[in-house]
């Protein structure tokens, strides 16, 4: 083997192509040509006088020498990228970057952010809204929100806070009770459209329209009809517009409650077993902009007033 140190190039090549296992992903990952990318594992290899790779007609595989130098510079590359997060943020620290679902940030978050930057004005607040989670170590990303289950709990990497239950209740438009109410029993959805939010549908466990005519005690509800949306906010933009009755999240239903764009013709709700939550790496929440965020989020959270304050 050569004693002197391979290329950072080569090295840069090889770890690209064998986490993707595919030179052409590689090489669209580095922006260089899929014939270029293969020239230097090449050299890589006659470098190191080893076989990295076995290749195939159109596939390639790690060979146990390449499975050896795989994980240690997968993570070396990781840490020189954390590190110059890190810097980026020494050299720009008034900008904060938040991650959060985008149906927390249309209907929670971005009708409040404008308090936590009149109170903070030297801090620039950037919003990434994305249904999947961020990776703090590669997206450039200080905090986020995210939907977990209730038990929930930090971990060696993660700080985790729990912010806001979130309770499903129905709720509709003043007129659509005009239209189709007054609603004397749950019974009588039954004959009504139905709006269904199915931005958390993958968590097997969220309660739907069936879990609450089951415990409303009502039977044979058609709950195959109506409208669908995989975007909470869009489901009650909907709702508002009189489109239906609306399975909703308490959270992200707040606002509409509290302004009496909806409101909630029952009393029953159904836990979700989850909660919003506040969320940071542990070696990030030390940083003046991530602390005065989370201050902020804890103030604006407990100043909700109880949803038993807003329904009708």
């Amino acid at each position: 083997m050569h004693s002197a140190p391979p290329p950072l190039n080569a090295l840069r090549a090889f770890e690209a192509a064998a986490r993707h296992l595919s030179l052409t992903k590689a090489a669209l990952e580095l922006n260089v040509t899929p014939g270029a990318l293969s020239h230097q594992i090449r050299g890589l290899e006659d470098h190191l006088g080893l076989k990295l790779f076995d290749r195939g007609v159109r596939s390639i595989a790690l060979t146990a020498a390449g499975k050896a130098l795989h994980p240690g510079l997968q993570a070396g590359f990781l840490t020189i990228r954390d590190a110059l997060a890190r810097l980026n943020a020494l050299s720009d620290t008034r900008v904060l970057v938040i991650s959060t679902p985008p149906g927390f940030t249309a209907k929670w978050l971005a009708p409040r952010l404008y308090r936590f930057s009149t109170a903070n004005p030297e801090i620039d607040v950037r919003v990434s809204s994305s249904m999947s989670n961020a990776n703090f170590t590669t997206d450039g990303v200080d905090a986020a929100i995210r939907n977990l289950a209730v038990d929930a709990a930090s971990d060696e990497v993660l700080e985790v806070e729990k912010l806001l239950d979130q309770t499903l209740l129905p709720v509709c438009s003043p007129a659509f009770v005009e239209k189709y109410g007054p609603f004397t029993s749950p019974e009588m959805l039954k004959g009504v459209p139905l709006i269904h939010d199915d931005s958390f549908s993958s968590h097997v466990d969220m309660p739907n329209w069936v879990d609450w005519f089951a415990a409303a005690g009502v039977r044979d509800a058609d709950v195959t009809r109506g409208l669908r949306f995989n975007s909470a906010d869009h489901a009650l933009d909907a709702t508002v517009q009189g489109a239906g009755v609306l399975l909703a999240h308490d959270a992200l239903a707040y606002d509409d409650l509290r302004t009496g764009r909806l409101i909630a013709p029952f009393d029953l709700t159904l836990p979700s077993g989850r909660c919003y939550c506040f969320v940071c790496p542990k070696k990030r929440r030390d940083s003046a902009n991530v602390q005065a965020f989370r201050a902020w989020l804890r103030q604006e959270a407990a100043a909700l007033d109880s949803l038993e304050n807003l329904r009708s």
